[in-house]
């Protein structure tokens, strides 16, 4: 094994290296689920581009997720503006047991276009609107064998043309857009509140220095800019009560933060019929049966994770799927883990210099592409009572296969409040100790979605403490600041609702995404950096090394727009009146 690691390294030295310099052949798409895969690039209406799960703020006893689609939208795209898709079945699923696999719950929305007014070019005129859009929201209990319809005619509001066709005599007379995203929203006969329409995209990078050879922070060619900024997207938020998310039907105790019983797994996905029938007269028909063209569960998965050659067939399986493991090797070797290693590829992509994953952390465990991670101690006394022996096949799966214990956890199973996924205060220097609980949204079934612990309080989105960076800032919190760091007893550490425990809208998840792959996870549990000296017992682990990848920044820390304060969350599309091509941050 060691040999042809080290005839793979040399190959790659001697072949690779120099194509990543001379061609510009280092592509990664890190727009969320932007046309991240060959075949739905040319479907944007069915494209996911992004999913988020979290507590409300507002609400506490209820759970929002908003499924975006359409990447890219320009807000001026008229005559004929982006929407929902009519052959197009887009789904948000649920996983709340991991005593059996497959979705619990499933909701289903289906949309509907009329033309109010064919006699005109305009999208909007004299009140009428020349495409106006409703949807049907049906929801199942029960797995997906039987859907009851929880909404019928809900309404889409229009695009934010401009003020004429929006506020105007002449269009619609609206007091506002945001009265028309307020008169939208649905409510149900089980408590949930519903939006489909248009918003800003609240995803933020700047795509231009990242397809720019990794040039994030961007060295040499200017400002950082949000690539993102001022397009739009089309949301699908449904705000749901924690009782009808839960195993346990019940709404959360305070008392226990990491209970089991309020853990779900989320996707969504879309799905088209398998035959398309154009004819003469400009119709088409659809027919056969439903088939799905795109998911998204944990972002950046489709394009960061999995290779250009199975993108397509990802896009095609959902969590559930035996094909699911083929995809595994990505996670316990992830291709970005080449790029902040200077014995590779780092070489190549300086930005990611800061970013430098563990090769001799406490002096034995070496987490870099091809190495054995903590492998060597499967079987060992030293894991009894940890979740390395209690999944051993899940955590520790095989030799050279390192980030199985923190990068595939993170996608796949959640981690569980058991040694080691415990924060090092309190550990005593011994990583596999029982250490300060900060996280516990374990649902080992299934397969890439985004998992949340609906227990966890959500964090005062006004308090000094909020930060972008979600589950690494409560880490840092947790070691480091004397109001959690004096015990190793459970509490609520701000931003413990952050990604990877769910996804707020304000989450930096290519910066955290980044700091993971360069082990960050693994630091904070005390398998530090290897400029710290577990020889020397003063010794402080907030090192150089651990301080760079904290303190690592893409330069697009917040999206370009102010997120609502309630239900729908989301910010209003931008307006195609006052939106410039290629705005400036």
């Amino acid at each position: 094994m060691k040999k042809l690691l080290n005839n793979t390294k040399q190959l790659l030295k001697a072949f690779v290296l120099p194509c990543l310099i001379a061609s510009s052949c280092f592509s990664v798409a890190f727009a969320s689920s932007h046309r991240e895969a060959p075949l739905i690039a040319n479907d944007p209406l069915a494209d996911n581009t992004d999913l988020y799960a979290f507590r409300s703020p507002d609400n506490p006893n209820t759970v929002t997720i908003i499924a975006n689609y359409i990447p890219a939208e320009l807000p001026f795209g008229g005559p004929n503006y982006y929407n929902f898709g009519e052959n197009i079945r887009y789904e948000i699923h649920i996983d709340n047991d991991a005593s059996k696999p497959g979705d619990e719950i499933i909701y289903r929305f289906t949309f509907n276009r009329v033309n109010e007014d064919p006699t005109t070019f305009f999208n909007i005129r004299l009140g009428a609107q020349n495409i106006k859009t409703t949807y049907t929201m049906e929801r199942s209990l029960d797995g997906g064998k039987n859907f009851f319809v929880a909404v019928k005619d809900g309404v889409v509001p229009p695009p934010n043309i401009g003020p004429r066709s929006i506020e105007s005599g002449v269009g619609l007379g609206a007091g506002s857009y945001d009265e028309l995203i307020e008169d939208a929203i649905a409510s149900t006969s089980l408590g949930e509140s519903v939006y489909c329409g248009p918003a800003d995209d609240p995803f933020f990078v700047d795509l231009g220095a990242i397809f720019d050879l990794g040039d994030s922070p961007r060295l040499g060619s200017g400002p950082n800019r949000d690539g993102l900024a001022k397009y739009n997207v089309h949301s699908i938020a449904i705000q749901v009560p924690i009782r009808l998310l839960s195993k346990a039907r019940t709404n959360p105790n305070s008392r226990n933060i990491l209970s089991n019983d309020h853990i779900i797994g989320v996707w969504a996905s879309a799905s088209r019929k398998t035959t398309r029938v154009l004819s003469d007269d400009g119709t088409s028909a659809e027919s056969g049966k439903w088939v799905q063209v795109s998911r998204i569960g944990m972002p950046l998965t489709n394009e960061v994770v999995i290779p250009i050659g199975d993108k397509d067939r990802w896009n095609a399986s959902t969590p559930y799927d035996a094909a699911e493991a083929s995809f595994y090797e990505y996670f316990y070797n992830p291709e970005l883990g080449l790029y902040m290693d200077d014995d590779l590829f780092g070489g190549a992509v300086p930005s990611f210099t800061p970013l430098r994953i563990q090769k001799a952390s406490l002096g034995a465990f070496d987490f870099t592409n091809g190495a054995d991670g903590l492998f060597g101690l499967k079987g060992a006394d030293a894991l009894k009572g940890t979740a390395l022996a209690a999944f051993p096949d899940l955590l520790l799966p095989g030799p050279g296969k390192p980030r199985s214990v923190d990068l595939w956890p993170i996608f796949h199973t959640g981690a569980p409040n058991l040694a080691p996924y415990q924060l090092a205060t309190g550990k005593g220097g011994n990583p596999l100790a029982i250490g300060k609980p900060f996280i516990n949204n374990f649902l080992p079934n299934g397969g890439d979605m985004l998992r949340l612990n609906m227990a966890v309080p959500a964090t005062d989105r006004n308090s000094a403490d909020f930060s972008s960076l979600g589950l690494v800032q409560a880490a840092v919190l947790g070691l480091t600041d004397p109001r959690f760091n004096a015990t190793a007893r459970t509490e609520f550490i701000p931003n413990m609702d952050g990604f990877p425990n769910g996804r707020r809208l304000e989450d930096d998840v290519t910066r955290i995404e980044l700091q993971a792959v360069s082990g960050v996870v693994l630091a904070a549990i005390g398998l530090w950096y290897d400029d710290f000296n577990p020889k020397n017992r003063f010794a402080s682990p907030v090192t150089k090394d651990l301080l760079n990848v904290i303190t690592y920044s893409t330069g697009v820390e917040n999206n370009d727009a102010a997120f609502k304060n309630k239900f729908p969350y989301v910010a209003a599309p931008w307006r195609g009146t006052e939106v410039k091509l290629q705005p400036s941050n």
